[in-house]
This record gives structure tokens, sequence and C-alpha cells, in this order.
């Protein structure tokens, strides 16, 4: 029988160290109030009170930690916000203070039961907002002497949540220091205080969560005991961020990205699992925040010298035995910039959000979707900001669509699906996100007024344009300073039908829409210098020459270096053969905007009419060196391009009616329509004047031409600058017709805004 006893009490024993290890707090008590004493008749009481005092005393300390627990448990929102809890509000509090204040009164518990009341009523003096006795607890139990050797578990999350608590009464606890040398210790208390819960709260999680899972193998046959999994409470997730919080506040960043990365080094658990996409997030916007390059230093070095004064220093108590498990630093990635870890965190911390996310419609888990659906688009922001400072559009619009599953009715993450997509070239997807995003944000015109930019520019589908202008139209008033951006962009694409259409009174319908829709938006707003020159383009469209001249000098008093308005007057004054006038307005275009080529385009056609092909073949040759260049910087942004699906519809052309000619990164500028052979001589052409490359891309096929023309015309004079850059070799070549290209320069409208400004 007294085996079968002490059997029983080893049993009872364990099962409650694993409650109070794990957080079963509804179990605790019930096994708690096996250790109280029954009711007896006073006789036999008075016999058996001697021997039950111990065993009363610690069952009254477990009902006391329990209570207090579920206290807290229920009170977590309070907790957060550091609102003090009263005995008056909260019955079980008040019911754990009055054990624990009479198990202390009495003194019957052994040392190690003594100082285990102590470390739960100093938290209960910390929730009632008593921080001074708090800290005078802790004081009394010598937590700073405790050592976690061979300690059981419960007994690791009582000494974390101790220094976790002390860290925090000493900092709200008021300020009656004078002495600079004694707050700086105070400090350096709190900081010990921080780090050193932070330590033991990380080797406590990893050791439950080996026995758990031990538990869990144990039980999977023939038992009803389930695994469930651990919810960390308020001062264990106060123990894991107080350190780098602290440090980050006060502008310690190296000591903080130090910390941050400690934690992500440790072996995760599965309570840790959240606390990891934080403080990945948290280092991340350190990174791109606080952090140039020229300081950045990898994890797996030292900080530069000028950061090293008191980085060295560690506030971790020697008495802890025990340090967290690390991950193996063997065959690990190791970033070199700032941009690189901080997008390799990100990455990591996008991947959590996916799998975590709360994608359930059920009104019960509302609360737990917000919360999922506010740390997803955190990650997606700062995933934003990264991958645009590296171009990497396509990789951002790739993240964002796997947002899609748990975006529903969410606006925000719609409308960055749409930019990285317009970013990235998808047009046409972002055309149908962007119609989405007008469904949830039907009075914000932005949204219709982006949709119609990327119909008129990019797609030329001027019905959809012409839609979304008139959503941006119909809100009136309530469409504010984008009502006149909406008549601007309906006025456009009246313009740009004109020019599709084929029939003469179509044409003369369509004009006449546009230049009253335009006449429209500068009444809205008169200080608008880019609807002033749309109106100017326009009118040169229906050959009003001289007002159109009218209103672009009132566009370029109000915008005095605006190339587009540059560009067209010279066009203008090229159109009433002022050819002077307009090589002037060019040259001074061309020294604000040394490397447009729509503007050097525009230059050469003035020079080779109004000065003779020399001159024409010397602006040439520059434009040629300037392309090379171009292309040397866009190759390595073209491998992004390259690397991934973008989407290629099927898009009706601009007319030419509207265009320069185009870029030289221009992706459709390039000779693709030509034969191999013309592609194969214009490429040992362009080999001679670049540098040797094995995938040389060939430069803009207008140049060419425009070169091969003004070659042929000048004839033995050029024989100086053909010696000095040799030509194309094309058999395609076209013979110049002088009236042809004067006839082009008269029209303005065959060589004004480039494709991106119409």
């Amino acid at each position: 029988m007294a085996a079968k006893s002490s059997h029983s009490h080893v049993k009872l024993e364990g099962e409650i160290e694993r409650c109070r290890a794990e957080g079963h707090w509804g179990q605790l008590r019930h096994l708690a109030q096996q250790l109280l004493p029954p009711v007896r008749p006073p006789r036999k009481a008075a016999a058996a009170a001697r021997g039950a005092e111990d065993a009363e005393d610690y069952g009254s300390m477990l009902l006391a930690e329990a209570l207090l627990e579920e206290c807290l448990k229920e009170n977590f929102a309070k907790l957060k916000d550091s609102i003090p809890l009263t005995e008056k509000n909260e019955p079980k509090l008040s019911e754990a203070k009055q054990y624990l204040t009479n198990i202390l009164s009495r003194g019957k518990l052994r040392p190690k039961y003594m100082t285990e009341a102590m470390l739960i009523l100093g938290k209960l003096h910390y929730v009632e907002g008593s921080y001074r006795d708090a800290i005078s607890m802790y004081a009394k139990a010598g937590i700073d002497d405790l050592s976690t050797k061979d300690e059981p578990l419960y007994m690791l999350r009582l000494v974390t949540e101790a220094f976790v608590i002390k860290g925090l009464s000493l900092e709200r606890s008021t300020n009656s220091i004078a002495s600079r040398a004694r707050l700086c210790e105070r400090e350096e208390e709190v900081m010990a205080c921080f780090e050193t819960a932070c330590v033991i709260a990380q080797v406590y999680l990893q050791e439950l969560e080996k026995t758990s899972n031990n538990t869990h193998s144990r039980s999977i046959k023939g038992s009803n005991v389930t695994y469930s999994e651990f919810e960390l409470s308020y001062f264990l997730e106060a123990a894991l961020q107080s350190a780098y919080v602290t440090h980050l506040k006060k502008g310690n960043i190296v000591k903080g990205m130090r910390s941050l990365r400690e934690i992500l080094r440790t072996v995760e658990t599965k309570a840790t699992q959240t606390l990891k996409m934080t403080a990945a997030k948290q280092l991340a916007q350190v990174l791109l925040h606080s952090l140039s390059e020229d300081c950045y230093w990898s994890p797996l070095s030292d900080p530069l010298p000028e950061f090293m004064n008191k980085e060295d220093q560690s506030y971790v108590s020697n008495l802890l035995c025990r340090r967290p498990e690390l991950y193996t630093e063997e065959n690990a990635y190791c970033p070199q910039d700032n941009v690189e870890e901080a997008l390799l965190l990100l990455l990591i911390s996008e991947s959590m959000a996916n799998r975590d996310a709360v994608i359930s419609r059920a009104p019960d888990q509302q609360d737990d979707r917000a919360v999922s659906l506010q740390d997803a688009s955190a990650v997606y922001d700062l995933l934003s900001i990264t991958l645009g400072r590296r171009g990497q559009y396509v990789m951002l619009s790739e993240c964002l669509e796997r947002a899609m599953k748990f975006a529903f009715d969410e606006f925000h993450l719609w409308y960055q699906l749409a930019l990285s997509m317009v970013a990235c070239g998808k047009s046409a997807y972002a055309v149908s996100v962007l119609k989405e995003c007008a469904k949830l944000r039907p009075t914000d015109p932005t949204v219709p007024l982006l949709a119609a930019k990327v119909c008129i520019g990019s797609l030329h589908w001027l019905e959809e344009g012409e839609y979304f202008a008139k959503m941006v139209i119909d809100l009136g008033e309530d469409a504010g300073e984008a009502l006149a951006k909406g008549y601007l962009a309906l006025g456009l694409t009246y313009s740009l039908q004109a020019t599709d259409a084929t029939l003469k009174g179509t044409q003369d319908e369509l004009n006449k829409k546009a230049l009253q829709t335009l006449e429209r938006a500068r009444d809205l707003d008169p200080e608008d210098h880019q609807i002033i020159l749309y109106l100017s383009l326009q009118l040169a469209l229906v050959r009003q020459i001289s007002d159109a001249i009218e209103h672009l000098q009132e566009a370029l008093q109000l915008c005095k270096d605006d190339m587009n308005s540059l560009h067209l007057l010279a066009l203008l004054f090229s159109a009433q053969k002022h050819y002077q006038h307009a090589l002037d307005v060019i040259n001074m275009a061309v020294v604000e905007y040394p490397e447009s080529f729509s503007l050097l385009f525009t230059k050469v056609k003035l020079e080779w009419i109004h000065k003779g092909p020399e001159e024409a073949l010397v602006t040439c040759r520059r434009m040629l060196q300037m392309w090379q260049m171009v292309y040397n910087v866009l190759q390595h942004s073209g491998s992004e391009k390259g690397s991934s699906v973008t989407e290629t519809p099927v898009i009706k052309k601009h007319n030419g009616l509207h265009l320069t000619l185009p870029d030289a990164h221009d992706t459709d500028s390039g000779s693709q329509r030509a034969s191999s052979l013309a592609a194969s001589r214009l490429e040992q052409a362009m080999s001679e004047i670049t540098m040797q490359s094995s995938a040389m891309k060939q430069g803009p096929m207008q140049l060419w031409t425009a070169l091969e023309q003004i070659w042929l015309q000048a004839g033995p004079g050029a024989e100086q600058t053909r010696a000095e850059g040799p030509g194309p070799e094309s058999p395609q070549r076209r013979h110049p017709d002088p009236d042809h290209q004067s006839q082009g320069l008269e029209q303005p409208w065959r060589g004004s805004t480039s494709s991106g400004e119409k």
C-alpha cells in the first residue's frame, strides 16, 4: 500500500509539473484541489493538521498560480495596454493574492516553494501596477542568484517572467534618481534583465517542444491525451521582444540588429513561428530605413570599428548555464548588402504569412483574419520598397499574386498588384486588376485615371480608355482635382480615335470633340501646363499652327524647362519653315535633356534639311555612342524580364501620327522585321562602334535608316565621317526623298510627343 501511495504521489507531482510547464491552468486547479485537505471533524482535523500544512500551502500556491494565470489570460488586452488590474474588478486576482499572502506569512513551505511563491506574487504586484513592490519581492527571492541548471521546465518559465517583469518594473517605476551615473546603471540593469529573459525564454520554449513531442509520440497509440499547440503568454512575448525593442527605441542600431539576428538564428519552435516573422520584418525595416549600404556588415562579420565602442558588452548573466540551440553556419548563404539581406528576410516572412494566413470568412475568425491580413500587408509593403529599389517588378507582381488568396475586398493589396503589373509591363492584366479596384473604391478617381493611362499609352485600347475617362468625369465635383485629368484623358482618347478613323467626316467630328474636351480640361485647371501642351498639340493636328504656338508659349511660362513643350515648339517652327528658330529651340532642349533620343532625332532632321548632311552625321554619331552607353546599362536590367514569363498581349500599334521615332531603349524599336541577313550585317557594323558582345542587341532601326539616307545624300563629302564610324550595310536601303522629309518637318504631328506622352 505504501509503495502504491508513493507511486501515485510521484505521478501526481509529474502531472503538476507538466501542467505548470505547458500552461494547462484549468487542469492545474483540479490537481491543486486534490492537495488541499478535505473538511474533517474537529478531532481528526487537529491530528492531521501538522502533516497536512505543507501540502495545503503547496496546493494553495498552485491554486493561486492557476487563478492568476487565468485572470491574465482573460485580461490580455489590458496587459498589452499597460492597464493595471484591480482586486475589486477581478475576483480571481483577489483570491490568488490572499492565498499567496497567507503562505508567505506562515512561512511553512520548503525554501524552493517559498521562492516560487515570491516569484508568483511579484508578477501579481506588477499587474496591479505596484512596480516597487514587484521589484522588492524579486529582490527577496534573489532572482539574480538563481541558476537554471537542472531546473524543471516550469521553473524556467517563472524565472523568465521574473526577469522581464523586473526590467519592465524598473522602466515604469517613478524616476527619483538625480545622478546620471545612477541612471546609466539602472538602464544597464534593465537591459540585463531583458537580455537574460530572452535567453531563458528561448531555452524554455525549445525544451518544452522536445518534451511535448516526446509525450505526443508516446500517447499516439491507446491514449486519450492529445497534444495542443502552446500559446505564448504576454510575459513570454515580452521576454522575447523587449531586448531588441528597447535597443532600437534608444537608437542602438548595432545592438538591436545583433539581438534580432540572434533570435533568427535560434532553432525555431512552433510557439516562436509568429515571433520569427515579426523579428524578420523588424530587421528588414531597420536595414532599409536606418542603415546605409556603406555601414552594412554581414551576419557573419563584425560591425565597423566606429560602431564597436560598447558593442562587445553583454548584459546576460554568467549564471545561465543553458543556452538556446542555434542553426549551423555550414553552407549558409550570407547576404552582401542591406537590401539583399532585407529581401531575403521579407521573402521568408512572405512565405510564412502565406502559410499561416487565415482565409476563413467565418464570423468567429474575423479578428484572427484581420491580424493575419495586417501582418501580411506590412510584409508586402516592405517587399514593394525593397524590390522597387532593384527594379524587380516581375518578382513583386508574382509575390502579390500569391497574396490574392486572402485579399478578398482588400483594396490596398489589389492596388499594389495593379501598380506592380503596370511597372513590369503586364498591362492587360493590370487593367483587369484596376477594374476590380474600381469596384472596391468607386469614389476614388485615381484608379480609373491610371487604368485610362494604361489603356491609352501601353495598350492603345481606346474604347476602354474612353470608358475609364468617363468614369472619372461622372464623379463630378467628387473627383476634385482629378476631374481636369479625366477630361484630359477623354480628349486624348478622342484625338487618337480620330487618328485611327478612315472616314474624313469621322475624323473631323472626333477632332472637334477632342478640342472641346481639352478646352474644358484647361478651363478646370488653367495652371496645368500638361493640359495646355496637349491642347496645343490638338490645335496643331487640325492645322491651327498659330493658335497652337500661342497656347504653347503659355505652357512654357508655367513650366519653362518642359521637354515636350520645347520639342513641340521646335516642330511647330519647322512647320512654318522657321528652321533656324526650330534648331535654336531644339539645341536649348538638348542642353537640358542630353540623353533624349526623340530630341536628337528631330535635331538630325533639322540639321539635314537646314545645314546639310555633314552636321547631321555628327549628331548621328553622337546618338550611336549614347545608345551604346544606354544599352550597356539596360543590358543588366533586362535579364530580370527575361527570367520571368511576361505578358505579350496582341496590341494594336499606335498610328505614327502622334508619335516621334521611338527611343533607343524601346523594345519595339529594333530591326525585328528585317531579314536575317540584314540583321546580321547591322550587328557586324554596330560591333565596330560598340564594345564586343556575344549577344549584341541591334540599335534603333530608325537611327540606321536616317544614317543611311544622310550618307547617301552626303556623297563624297561624308567620307571622313564614314571613316571615323562605319555605317550599316543593309540590302534594303531606301533612296532619300528631300521633298518627303521636308513635308514631314512641316507637319508637326509627324514628330510630336513620344508614345509615353500621348
